[in-house]
């Protein structure tokens, strides 16, 4: 019997605005004392819920049917969980909505009655005091699954105690909503140009893992928010990568499919 930890699946979004200099990307700083990557600057997301995959969470959804957003995941069914959780994670661990009303807008936080009503909702989910569906649907809202873009699919290595199936998607930044860390899981948050993460990260300010470090390098060439959306629509037939770690003269570094040492 093999002991060899199975991948949970996750689900994880690339947030993207336009800047003064640049697009620019939201990053959030993981818990020092978190179990998986303590201390390194992530993209909003975490793992799928069985919720996410519920009936309830078909009827707050607009955009895609299950059938669809498997076809675009490429598996048999239960797709639309990783759109669902994706939303659902990045208004927990970012109080960010991507969800629109009975009038078509998205919501908006600008109204300080309706923030502090959805910071009370968030606290509450944060808390595992409510669910985060309940609060879609008592808000009469549907979640857009239209704004997220299929962009990447990674698995994290055999060795670490707590290993993910990620689909990597992209989107765009809602209007009137400002992000924010949870301070629990996560305990800063940041927009910053991949490039510039990229630099900070070589001269050792920004702890990324891989998987983070090989996604904004895919996207730093392109020129703002909305080419990093139409880059993601452009990809077809994405493909399942599962970096290994190989040992070699007492180090440990991460290898990929056509790298040197690679074996299958």
């Amino acid at each position: 019997m093999s002991n060899v930890m199975e991948p949970r699946p996750a689900a994880t979004v690339m947030l993207v605005r336009d800047g003064d200099t640049g697009f620019e990307v939201l990053m959030l700083k993981r818990n020092l004392n978190s179990d998986f990557v303590g201390g390194a600057y992530v993209f909003p997301g975490g793992g799928v819920d069985a919720l996410d995959a519920s009936p309830g969470a078909e009827v707050l959804v607009e955009g895609l049917i299950d059938a669809e957003a498997s076809m675009r995941l490429s598996i048999t069914s239960g797709g639309l969980a990783y759109y669902v959780a994706c939303l659902r994670e990045l208004f927990e661990e970012a109080g960010l909505l991507l969800a629109r009303g009975t009038n078509g807008e998205y919501v908006r936080f600008d109204d300080p009655e309706v923030h502090e009503r959805f910071t009370t909702h968030r606290r509450a989910v944060n808390g595992s005091e409510r669910r985060f569906l309940d609060i879609v649907a008592e808000e009469g809202l549907r979640l857009d699954l239209t704004a997220l873009e299929y962009y990447a699919h990674w698995v994290t290595p055999v060795g670490p105690p707590r290993r993910y199936d990620t689909r990597f998607f992209v989107a765009l930044a809602p209007q009137y909503q400002v992000a924010a860390h949870d301070a629990g899981e996560t305990i800063a948050d940041e927009w910053v140009r991949p490039s510039d993460a990229l630099e900070r990260h070589h001269a050792g300010e920004l702890e990324m893992i891989f998987p983070t470090i090989r996604n904004l390098e895919a996207i730093a060439h392109l020129p703002h928010a909305a080419a990093v959306l139409e880059h993601a629509r452009q990809k077809q037939d994405i493909l399942r990568i599962e970096p290994k770690f190989l040992t070699v003269d007492g180090e440990v570094t991460i290898v990929m499919p056509g790298d040197p040492g690679w074996t299958n």
